[in-house]
């Protein structure tokens, strides 16, 4: 079982790229939802990415309700500055289970409709009204450590 980061949307291409490298270094599962705001040839991914993308296991879908039929079961966890709950309230020290972190474009939420059918899962990070939100890739390895941590880092070097 494993942790994985869902980017719903994504639009900056080094944003992604640098989840991909926190994700290489983590053993982290990366899923990406179509359309993106780049290719996937884009050299700011590649080398946001530097050359660990060969470590990166990675999935693609057309939709959110193609990501939901390949990856029925494990906890879903919808990540917003709106979330109801702080991070590390939730638990993620199960290690026989797969941990989804599920976010939204830069640009755009995850659609409405996905935030209130699973306000009990919708996850945020404190923060001061001095910022819109935190930069997406920040996020992600917050709640990938988060999780780490309450797995006593599994198999990570320390």
């Amino acid at each position: 079982m494993a942790i994985h980061i869902v980017l719903y949307q994504p639009q900056i291409p080094s944003n992604t790229g640098n989840i991909a490298r926190t994700c290489a270094g983590t053993d982290t599962v990366l899923h990406l939802i179509r359309p993106f705001g780049f290719s996937t040839d884009d050299k700011a991914l590649k080398r946001a990415g530097l050359d660990y993308w060969e470590y990166v296991e990675i999935h693609y879908y057309d939709s959110l309700d193609e990501f939901y039929k390949k990856n029925d079961g494990g906890a879903f966890y919808y990540v917003t500055k709106v979330g109801e709950t702080p991070y590390d309230s939730f638990n993620y020290s199960e290690i026989n289970k797969d941990h989804y972190f599920i976010f939204g474009s830069e640009t755009m939420r995850l659609p409405q409709e996905v935030i209130q059918n699973n306000l009990d899962r919708t996850l945020r990070i404190p923060m001061t009204d001095n910022i819109r939100s935190y930069n997406l890739s920040n996020t992600a390895a917050v709640l990938i450590y988060e999780a780490l941590r309450q797995q006593n880092f599994g198999h990570l070097k320390k």
